[in-house]
Formats: C-alpha cells, structure tokens, sequence
C-alpha cells in the first residue's frame, strides 16, 4: 500500500474553530442546540451532552439501538441519528473533534449531510499534534440476516490501496424506489458531490406506525423524502433519480466511521442498515487476524497517502 505522502497526512486533523448550530431531533421532535467543537489530538470523535454533562465516544461498542436511526448511549444517556455528521468527519478525514447536543439527538436539518458539511467548511479543518492512524482491513469479513434471495448482507473487504470505497445495493417493493446501486471511492471532493446532500426517506404507510411507536415526531416532507407507491410526495421531488441509495451509502460510511479510526478497506453489502454496518465492525473486531492498525490517512484527494504498519496496539 505505498504511495506518495499527502501533505500533513501524517498528522491528526481537527476542527479549526468552533461552530453552533440549532435544530429539530427528527425522532424527539425536540430543538436541539449544540455546536462542532476542535478536539484534543488522540482524543478521537467525541458526543458531549451539556445538559447532562456526559461525553460519549463515537465507537461502535457504544451504540445501544439501531431503529431508524444509529443512537449511542451511556447508562440512561442516548444520543440519537448520529451517522450523518459522522460520515461528514469521517469523508473529510476528522480525526478528533467533539460534537456539543443540549438533548438527545442530532438534529435533522434538511434530512441529509449537507448541512454538517457547510458547519466544517465554516469551521474549517487543521492539522495538529499527534500520529494520524487507519484501519487496514487484511482479509474479507462479512454479515447476513436473513436468507435467501431476501438477505441483507455486509462485507469488508481489503481495498487495492490506502482508501475507503463502498459499493451498496438497495431493492424495496415500492415503485418509486425499486433496485438501485451505487459505488464511489470517499472521499472529500466524492463526498461533497455524491452524498452528501441525499435525504433520508420513509414510505407514508409507515409514518403512523413510526409516530404511534414514539419515532419521527419531527419528521416532515421539509427533513425527509416521502414514498408513496409510485410517488414521491416531497413537491420538489428527488435531488438525484438515485436519490435513496446514496442515502443508504451516506448511512454506511457513518455508521463506518464509528470504528474509532478511518478504514482502509473496501466495503459492499446489499439491503443493510444501521444494525448490519454495526454488526460488520464488531465481526471485524471480534476478528484480530483481519485488521491492523497503521499510520496515516486513508485517503486523500488525488493523493494516496503511505500507510506503513503501525506498532501501537488499537
């Protein structure tokens, strides 16, 4: 996996400055204050709680539910619809940075990462202190629920080079969304002009079922695409005809980017979500023959950034 070193790929990134925000928890239906913080150099992607005054590592080992959305937790604290700002760190190669909440989610915003993505183009993104590490994936790890024709399923497989790229497969019964297939190597530039503004979406019939349970209580065509059937019932439509699997991808690398570290690997699945991309990391944990830490960033645009084997342990 040699290749040229990218400037300052050897060092950890953070946020440059502080940035708030203030928005609608899609499932609380709460307004939710909160801010992009820098973080200290090792001290990884961090969910602070000011009401509580809890912080709560972004690692999968932390994630106490997946309905919906990828919630972690500590004790009673959860914090809620975590993937979209984490896949925005993770494309853009965040290495520590804290994420301040004043209740018990993320807010929604518009339904997709764009707006996480214009916070950090605001706050900007610096090199400081400390050893940039990946995650390099060494042999295939793979996931299934179900069986048949009907299984999800979710692998991990090595990459041709020190990079992230995924490759995702969706199939729903609902016309308006069908079979779809995307694939993309993330990173920045790719994030930016394929994922990141892709929307969450929901099927009408489940909007009631979803509010009786106690979920989507601030969800609205504003935050979220609508199916039903053959329609989309958003009036302005798709923002891509392919819309709702660059969704799913955008769901994959946050849900990914909860490995403590960027991955150097390759990932393809079919049908997964939030509860499979979390089973994928613990099955390649569970595994320590199928990954080794090493140093520097698995990606970068245009540049292959060197990742020798790193001695320290994960």
């Amino acid at each position: 996996m040699d290749g040229f070193v990218a400037p300052g790929a050897g060092r950890r990134r953070t946020l440059r400055s502080r940035i708030g925000f203030v928005g609608i928890g899609l499932h609380s239906g709460r307004r939710i204050a909160g801010c992009l913080a820098p973080g200290a150099s090792g001290s990884g992607i961090l969910f602070y709680r000011t009401d509580l005054g809890l912080t709560i590592p972004a690692l999968h080992d932390q994630v106490v539910d997946t309905r919906l959305c990828t919630v972690l937790g500590e004790g009673q604290a959860r914090i809620g619809t975590v993937e979209h700002v984490m896949a925005a760190l993770f494309a853009h190669g965040v290495d520590d940075a804290v994420i301040e909440l004043d209740g018990p989610e993320v807010p929604i915003f518009d339904g997709s990462a764009e707006p996480f993505q214009f916070l950090i183009d605001c706050a900007g993104i610096v090199s400081h202190a400390g050893q940039a590490r990946s995650i390099e994936v060494l042999k295939t790890v793979r996931v299934v629920e179900g069986h048949g024709p009907d299984a999800a399923w979710a692998e991990l497989r090595p990459a041709e080079g020190p990079f992230f790229e995924a490759e995702l497969s969706i199939d729903f019964a609902a016309p308006a969304i069908g079979q779809q297939w995307a694939s993309l190597r993330v990173t920045p530039r790719a994030f930016r002009e394929e994922l990141a503004t892709a929307r969450t979406f929901a099927l009408a019939g489940d909007v009631v079922k979803l509010r009786e349970a106690g979920l989507a209580l601030g969800g609205s065509l504003d935050n979220a695409v609508v199916v039903d059937g053959a329609r989309v019932l958003n009036p302005g439509g798709l923002r891509s005809p392919d819309e709702f699997v660059r969704h799913k991808l955008l769901d994959v690398v946050g849900d990914l980017g909860l490995a403590g570290a960027p991955l150097a690997a390759r990932f393809v699945g079919h049908r997964t979500g939030h509860a499979l991309n979390n089973r994928l990391l613990s099955a390649l944990f569970a595994d320590r023959a199928a990954w080794r830490m090493t140093g520097g960033h698995a990606f970068a645009d245009g540049i292959s950034a060197r990742l020798p084997a790193a001695a320290a342990a994960f």
